[in-house]
């Protein structure tokens, strides 16, 4: 397990990263009738051995907005579950994936208020191009960590094309895994701080057939580590993907889910990805396994989760 904040030395960060997190439908439902500290209670330890808890935020958080007209699934959490997210001592969630704007630009608002309140830094979403790729920087043991986050996704099975949400200089929306952007955006944020970070919701989804890690996933990851930065950490695909240094750098491609519902098999096998990093970079990574059971996340022993094994490098 990583050493706890109060004992990581100065010019040392211990970061745990973690996959999608949907806190709606039956986790919601939990929510409400359970308190949120039921939502992170199966991890908890992990995460409060961290000095920073990144992951990505897998739908609207917020009572207000529309539905989006061109979906056919939509995702919404209850504002309380904000609280549980307090409560996991998440520090920053990506905000560029394919449902934080399911109920329109007012329900991206919403979530970033929400998230605020209690303390929690969002990247990759905002009011214009300018907002959505701004990094967020975050000082821990005498070292300053720029996040930034990005997202692209294919066209879903009805017909929505994420693009449209594309932020512009005068639209809201989440930043796109426009390789040349992100090596600029990267580029820029090193001049901020010591290391740089990106979230990239990217990759197939799971079907009937374990997915493959696509062309627009390796481009956006590899641009990320060519321009500097140390570590990308991938969210999408719904299922564990590979483990790879690169250039220097470390590519989590997918972590998969972390919560949430309506998955079977190797969709609820996850891990906690434990990072060291100091001012030159990753110095050293492991993993903590996890099974999702009905829809939140529980420590388990490495045998009970066998195909972390064959997706994850150790």
């Amino acid at each position: 397990m990583a050493a706890s904040p109060t004992s990581t030395p100065t010019g040392l960060v211990s970061l745990v990263a973690v996959g999608d997190i949907m806190l709606g439908r039956t986790v919601g439902e939990q929510v409400l009738a359970k308190g949120p500290q039921v939502v992170f209670a199966g991890v908890q330890s992990i995460l409060d051995a961290a000095d920073i808890r990144i992951g990505n935020l897998e739908c609207a958080l917020t009572d207000t907005g529309s539905p989006e007209p061109k979906k056919t699934f939509t995702l919404k959490a209850p504002p309380a579950a904000a609280e549980a997210l307090r409560l996991g001592k998440f520090d920053l969630l990506s905000l560029a994936n394919n449902h934080a704007m399911d109920y329109g630009y007012a329900g991206l608002r919403a979530a970033q208020k929400n998230l605020a309140r209690v303390n929690i830094a969002t990247v990759g979403a905002g009011a214009d191009f300018t907002e959505a790729h701004a990094p967020v920087i975050l000082q821990r043991n005498g070292l300053r960590l720029a996040f930034l986050g990005y997202m692209d996704v294919p066209e879903e099975r009805d017909g929505f094309d994420a693009r449209d949400w594309i932020a512009a200089a005068a639209r809201p929306g989440v930043a796109w895994a426009d390789p040349s952007e992100i090596a600029a955006d990267v580029t820029a944020a090193k001049s901020k701080a010591d290391l740089v970070i990106v979230l990239l919701h990217s990759g197939t989804e799971i079907g009937d057939y374990q997915s493959v890690l696509s062309g627009a996933q390796l481009e956006a990851a590899h641009a990320a580590i060519d321009a500097g930065a140390a570590l990308v950490v991938g969210s999408h695909p719904h299922q564990l993907e590979s483990i790879e240094r690169y250039h220097g750098g470390l590519i989590a491609y997918s972590l998969g889910n972390f919560v949430f519902d309506d998955y079977r098999g190797v969709a609820n096998a996850t891990i906690l990805l434990q990072v060291t990093l100091d001012r030159n970079g990753v110095q050293g990574y492991k993993y903590v396994p996890a099974l999702i059971q009905n829809g939140l996340p529980q420590v388990v022993p490495p045998e009970r989760v066998p195909v972390i094994g064959t997706l994850v490098a150790p």
